[in-house]
């Protein structure tokens, strides 16, 4: 049974390509590149492990280089709710970073997945010295908080259609997760997971979406045809009494 503590002990230096992957290393000059990329690690999660837990302090600020990555919450009676999904190219808990906090999430691997991690303090000392860096953090603040307000609102509905294409509306998100592009690599039992329905639903939710034009099902995964197709089915179906 894999652990937190395995996963730590799987740290190793980045690969070129791995650096390449990371959508913020490009806003930073020579001297900040440098410093980052002698601190940087990345880990190699197995189906199960988890990269950080409620309670635990801080120690890196963590991305997604390949896999999917799922973020969540125990209640106090220990049932799970799931927030979203962390697909390539996605850094989460800058907000626990800058806070320097324990963790009030669970970020656990769904299948094999890639994550790097930057240490607290380096991430502190990038947010000193790269005003694009900062603008980087800001953006994923700003964007994350939409993306959390429009999911709350829309789980209010209890509406198995739209809590489908309200997920897969964020993990298509752009400035989140660039790594994805215009095909998300993921099964319908890992949406489902994170959707928090059966399989059976999700798939008829995603039929229903194809028969719009909206996206189409490809072997291992789904490609988005009109991601503001996909959106506008989001607030459609919130808007409907």
């Amino acid at each position: 049974m894999s652990t937190e503590l395995s996963l730590h002990h799987r740290r190793r230096a980045p690969t070129e390509d791995e650096v390449a992957a990371i959508p913020w290393m490009k806003v930073l000059d020579d001297h900040q590149r440098e410093q980052v990329l002698a601190e940087l690690k990345v880990g190699d999660a197995l189906p199960g492990d988890y990269v950080c837990r409620t309670g635990r302090q801080v120690t890196y600020w963590f991305g997604v280089v390949d896999g999917l990555l799922k973020m969540s919450s125990d209640n106090i009676d220990g049932v799970s709710m799931t927030f979203t999904g962390v697909p390539p190219g996605g850094w989460f808990g800058e907000g626990t970073a800058l806070k320097r906090e324990p963790y009030k999430y669970n970020i656990q691997a769904l299948r094999k997945s890639t994550v790097a991690g930057l240490p607290v303090h380096t991430f502190h000392w990038l947010l000193d010295h790269s005003i694009g860096f900062n603008r980087f953090v800001m953006n994923q603040i700003n964007e994350r908080l939409g993306q959390f307000i429009a999911a709350r609102e829309i789980d209010r509905m209890n509406n198995p259609d739209a809590r489908v294409a309200r997920s897969l509306a964020a993990l298509f998100n752009p400035v989140l997760y660039p790594g994805v592009g215009e095909v998300l690599r993921i099964t319908q039992q890992e949406l489902a997971y994170l959707v928090g329905l059966s399989r059976q639903r999700v798939n008829e939710a995603l039929s229903a979406l194809q028969e719009q034009g909206v996206i189409r099902v490809e072997y291992g995964g789904l490609r988005v045809l009109s991601a503001e197709a996909l959106r506008s089915r989001v607030f459609a179906r919130h808007e409907t009494p």
